[in-house]
């Protein structure tokens, strides 16, 4: 479900029950994942104004049991747009079934990768060699441009008598 579908789902939602939408927070981390800064900042602002999460699809918010235990124990009533009648004990079945979910799309893409690479396949880029100097290459590019760029600023402070600490501290404040 991509980011406009759930954007679309949320809509629906607020139309079919009356609701006002108070912020918008867009998440683009993994649903795996347990830093997760704009839920940080979503549920912040709902135990401030005491207002509850809406998200657009229960498995979007998380796969993990443990990160909707913690929602659910955070004090921060939430509700999904996919299942909006769900109970505390659904959503305990659910998230876990998201989970097992999760583990065993990783297992199967772990399998597919062994197994196309018992076929001969060669996996990754096989222009890495070739990325890896034009990376090289440009970055030296870079450097050396930002280097002529400075270059005279270093020989002006030199030749006011800076040593090369002070130098330093001056291109630092600069």
């Amino acid at each position: 479900m991509g980011l406009q579908a759930q954007q679309a789902a949320v809509a629906e939602y607020l139309a079919r029950t009356g609701g006002e939408l108070s912020a918008s927070f867009m998440e683009v981390e993994s649903g795996k994942r347990t830093d997760r800064p704009e839920l940080g900042k979503a549920l912040e602002l709902c135990r401030r104004k005491k207002l509850p999460l809406l998200i657009a699809k229960l498995d979007r918010l998380a796969r993990s049991v443990a990160i909707i235990s913690n929602l659910m124990e955070s004090r921060v009533e939430f509700r999904a747009c996919d299942m909006p009648d769900a109970t505390r004990f659904t959503i305990h079945i659910l998230a876990a079934v998201a989970e097992h979910e999760r583990d065993m799309a990783s297992e199967r893409t772990k399998a597919a990768l062994k197994a196309a690479k018992a076929r001969g396949v060669v996996l990754g880029n096989p222009n890495i060699r070739e990325v890896g100097t034009k990376g090289r290459a440009a970055s030296l590019a870079a450097a050396d441009r930002f280097a002529e760029s400075v270059w005279p600023i270093i020989e002006s402070l030199r030749d006011e008598g800076l040593n090369l600490s002070q130098t330093a501290r001056e291109l630092n404040e600069r």
